[in-house]
């Protein structure tokens, strides 16, 4: 009796071991990730269905959730594109502000290439500038390269690392603070409580 319970404790203590508590908070750790990610993946394709429905009708609702279900098992497990999105309220609130802040440079920068395309004098200055990221993630950083690349007037040719080389049309000095404050800064303090 007393060998078998010296057996239970010696395995016991085997599990505890730190480095077996790696493994777990590993395991922990991918479980996790794997099941926001197919969270996510479901309720933006729930999402997008009920916009392309436009209807709540209950065959088509249960439909949606089918389809958004077998898409997220199927594609959704094997990808980390949404790991690193942080799930706070304050990242909410930061996504819906992203949105206004991103529409309202789309509204400006339309309205400064119109105006520069309408000029006689066609005020350009055209030339790539490299500017500096604080983004860590990738997601983040793909996210800033594509709101740059959808305001009129900027273009991002490549990222490299924290560096992003964009095509701007009006580049009025070779210093790289000046294009990332007026570039990247107003998107990036949104996009860093996002994804970081």
């Amino acid at each position: 009796m007393l060998s078998a319970e010296n057996d239970l404790i010696s395995s016991f203590s085997v599990s505890l071991h730190p480095e077996n508590l790696i493994k777990i908070k590993y395991v922990n750790t991918f479980i996790s990730m794997r099941s926001k990610n197919l969270i996510v993946t479901f309720l933006l394709l729930i999402a997008i269905w009920l916009m392309l429905t436009s209807t709540f009708d209950p065959s088509m609702v249960i439909t949606g959730v089918i389809v958004a279900g077998l898409v997220s098992l199927l594609f959704a497990r094997k990808s980390d594109l949404f790991t690193e999105l942080h799930l706070s309220p304050k990242a909410m609130i930061y996504t819906i502000l992203y949105i206004f802040v991103f529409i309202g440079e789309l509204v400006k920068s339309n309205l400064d290439v119109a105006w520069r395309v309408l000029s006689p004098t066609l005020p350009i200055r055209p030339g790539i500038v490299k500017v500096k990221t604080k983004l860590k993630s990738r997601m983040g950083r793909m996210i800033l390269a594509n709101s740059i690349t959808l305001t009129p007037g900027t273009f991002t040719v490549e990222i490299t690392d924290e560096f992003l080389y964009i095509h701007w049309i009006d580049v009025v000095t070779k210093d790289q603070e000046d294009p990332t404050e007026h570039i990247v800064r107003k998107f990036e303090k949104y996009l860093e409580v996002i994804y970081g």
